[in-house]
């Protein structure tokens, strides 16, 4: 029996080729199939939820997403199975636990999260000798030699705040004690911490403190942390509440039953004064140092950090540190990667004094331009 080339009549001749029973077997198959996709239309949704305390094996409390709790029956099948802080699947009207979630992260944290072992030396700071000696007493010391807090009897600070204008040096600093401690550096920007839902920026600082107990000996470092930490209000919306939920959290965490034995904490600002005096109470961030625009010494000290390795002919930095007055030290990095793009336009490979010159005066100017964008 031949079959035709067309789609059609080729699948009219296949059927006829069937055996009754076959093909009664076939559609008996495929109705099944199609009365269990319909099914999964006509179930509800489950609710996932947070179990917050086992009363007995039949009743728990849970906290639904909207931060409801209910008290709410378990399936005989898990009564066993369930601790505090599971996961589970409830059914839509009661409530009752129908399964429980294995694994279910509401955050990566390391997508929020930079988790590195820095490389940067005290060597590569210029300058900030005094801001190097206080971060070494309150960071290094107690993580290098804890016995001698226990031998004098006193608890080493828990964290400090960094504070100053920007591109001063501070998540550098930060990088440095880390390196110096072989520790675990974990960098986090404060806006990072503002989630969209209600307890979700709590959660996720406590999963950030949790990382960096495995990891230790580690620091957190808290960049632009006026973002969660500043003074607070009686009255505001719904966002500046959960803010304020979030940053009770971080309190709570230095301050917390568990113990953060060598994990420290170091926050960044270029705004102390509107920071709420919460986070800078005994106990908490309570040592303050500030890093200031580097004067002319300390310019011509990361002038030549960042010149070491440069190919520059007849080269006064004195000349230089004199027409950058006022430059932090971003400024000073950015003014010497320009001055190397002006020689690469030139098709040369040394940098000229007149290079430098014509870097300076571009980041001024840009300077000046941002400026105009930002009041004009």
């Amino acid at each position: 029996m031949s079959i035709k080339s067309n789609g059609f009549s080729e699948e009219r001749t296949y059927k006829n080729c069937l055996m009754p029973e076959e093909e009664n077997k076939v559609l008996r198959a495929t109705l099944e199939y199609l009365k269990k996709e319909v099914e999964k239309f006509k179930k509800p949704p489950l609710l996932v939820c947070e179990i917050k305390e086992i009363l007995n094996d039949k009743k728990v409390i849970v906290k639904l997403p909207n931060n409801n709790h209910f008290v709410v029956d378990v399936l005989e099948d898990l009564n066993n199975n369930l601790e505090v802080g599971d996961t589970v699947l409830a059914e839509q009207r009661s409530l009752t636990i129908v399964d429980k979630v294995k694994k279910l992260k509401k955050f990566n944290v390391t997508s929020f999260v930079i988790v590195e072992k820095p490389k940067i030396s005290w060597d590569d700071l210029g300058g900030l000798n005094d801001q190097i000696r206080e971060i070494k007493e309150v960071i290094e010391l107690p993580l290098m030699k804890p016995e001698l807090f226990k031998k004098i009897g006193i608890e080493p600070p828990k964290g400090i705040l960094l504070y100053g204008s920007p591109g001063t040096g501070k998540t550098l600093l930060a990088k440095a004690v880390a390196a110096s401690t072989d520790s675990t550096f974990i960098e986090i920007v404060g806006s990072e911490l503002v989630q969209k839902f209600i307890g979700e920026g709590a959660k996720l600082v406590k999963d950030i403190f949790n990382l960096a107990r495995e990891k230790a000996p580690s620091i957190v470092f808290i960049d632009e942390i006026d973002a969660i930490a500043a003074s607070r209000v009686d009255v505001g919306t719904g966002g500046e509440r959960e803010v304020q939920r979030t940053f009770m959290q971080l309190l709570s965490e230095i301050d917390g039953f568990k113990n953060l034995d060598n994990v420290k904490i170091i926050g960044a600002t270029n705004r102390e004064d509107i920071l709420d005096p919460a986070i800078l109470r005994p106990g908490r961030l309570d040592r303050l140092i500030e890093l200031p625009i580097p004067d002319s010494e300390t310019r011509k000290e990361i002038f030549n950090i960042y010149t070491k390795n440069m190919k520059i002919s007849k080269f006064n930095v004195c000349k230089i540190v004199n027409k950058t007055g006022g430059f932090s030290g971003a400024d000073i990095k950015a003014v010497c990667m320009e001055a190397g793009y002006f020689a690469i336009r030139r098709s040369k490979s040394n940098v000229t004094m007149s290079d430098f010159y014509k870097a300076i005066d571009k980041i001024k100017n840009e300077d000046y331009e941002d400026e105009v964008n930002m009041f004009g």
